[in-house]
């Protein structure tokens, strides 16, 4: 068909026309197929005992219950706000409150530290804990300097003991770890990128004065980036990386100037590229805390997973996965996908390897985030 004949052909037969004239295979790509995935997690086969120093987060909760779920038997808690003790207590029960945090250090039958104290404390418990002879479970950031990550390193070295990070957003995500699971069967062939947009409701009125200060956080790439570093590093399979470009700013709240609600960066590594938006704008119209995206990009398709929302869809809840491949568009409801997490850690506690969480791989994760902050620029909004 010519230039002249296809335009008179498209402005006579109008968009009807056109979608008569389209095959209904064409047509079924506008709607995905539809599937139900469910997994089951790995049995627990060990046992551990295991103490929790610091309340300061709500991801205590979900790090104790993973723990939990993997043989970890609680047998004691440590934490200076009398609230939190008793708010943790209503959740996992009479668990013996220490006198301090040296009582659990220092308590040989316990072989692991959940710990979830203000984010520049972390660090230097974790490496305590290490000092003593234990494993240790870190909220994120784990690590907020370069200098406290430099020190963890050495001491991971020296002691042979485990610091990892409860990386959320991708361990406690069940859409994420489906991801993961179609990943390693060739589903979009090789991945080449990761974009993760990961925006939070900052919910001003219930925050604690270090929330505000960049001192105590480490800056928003810092807290809220190392999610999406770590996930850059888990889906592109990269063991080396490096930040190619970083900013963050305060735009919105100028009533706390050691806050920052806004940072991006980009980041290359020997298995991948990578985009990671983060902020503090969620707006009060939506229902859920953040509309937590991530695309995956590979040679021979794609991946989107909506988190914690699929607004306006008609779909309800979070743990909705999108993927496009040579065949076909699909959707996948991921409610029902086992979270490994926690069995797998308890194995590695004991059996001393790496399943559920690699050591390097957490730290560099870490490594990106600390870098982007340091070297990020502002944003010049006129």
């Amino acid at each position: 068909m010519s230039n002249t004949d296809r335009r008179t052909f498209l402005q006579s037969a109008g968009l009807a026309g056109i979608a008569s004239s389209m095959s209904s295979t064409a047509l079924a790509q506008s709607t995905p197929a539809r599937e139900k995935a469910k997994t089951e997690p790995p049995a627990s086969k060990h046992s551990i005992r295991f103490g929790v120093i610091g309340l300061d987060h709500a991801h205590i909760y979900s790090m104790t219950a993973a723990v939990q779920r993997g043989g970890g038997q609680l047998v004691a808690v440590y934490g200076s706000d009398p609230k939190q003790i008793a708010d943790f207590r209503a959740k996992f029960g009479d668990v013996k409150v220490a006198r301090s945090e040296h009582e659990i250090i220092e308590d040989k039958s316990i072989q692991l530290i959940a710990g979830a104290p203000i984010p520049d404390q972390r660090a230097p418990l974790g490496i305590r804990a290490m000092r003593a002879g234990k494993d240790y479970l870190a909220d994120k950031p784990g690590i907020v300097t370069l200098e406290q990550l430099a020190e963890v390193r050495r001491t991971i070295e020296a002691t042979g003991r485990k610091f990892a990070i409860m990386y959320s957003e991708r361990l406690e995500v069940r859409s994420a770890v489906y991801a993961g699971e179609l990943i390693r069967q060739g589903a979009i062939g090789r991945v080449i990128q990761t974009v993760n947009l990961a925006p939070h409701r900052v919910n001003a009125p219930s925050r604690p004065d270090w929330f505000w200060d960049k001192a105590r956080y480490g800056g928003i790439l810092t807290d809220i980036g190392s999610h999406q570093a770590d996930q850059f590093l888990y889906y592109t399979n990269s063991t080396q990386a490096r930040v190619v470009a970083a900013q963050t700013g305060n735009l919105a709240h100028p009533n706390h100037p050691k806050f920052e609600d806004f940072g991006d960066m980009m980041v290359t590594g020997n298995g991948g590229t990578g985009y990671v938006r983060v902020d503090w704008y969620t707006p009060d119209g939506l229902s859920t805390w953040g509309d937590g995206r991530l695309f995956i990009l590979g040679t021979e398709g794609y991946i989107e997973l909506r988190k914690y929302i699929n607004v306006a869809s008609g779909l309800s809840g979070g743990d909705h996965l999108y993927i496009v491949d040579r065949k076909q568009a699909r959707y996948i409801d991921c409610k029902d996908v086992a979270l490994p997490f926690g069995p797998q850690f308890v194995t590695d506690i004991v059996e001393r390897t790496q399943t559920a969480q690699d050591q390097k791989q957490a730290l560099l994760a870490a490594e990106l985030v600390l870098t982007a902050q340091r070297d990020a620029t502002r944003p010049t909004l006129s």
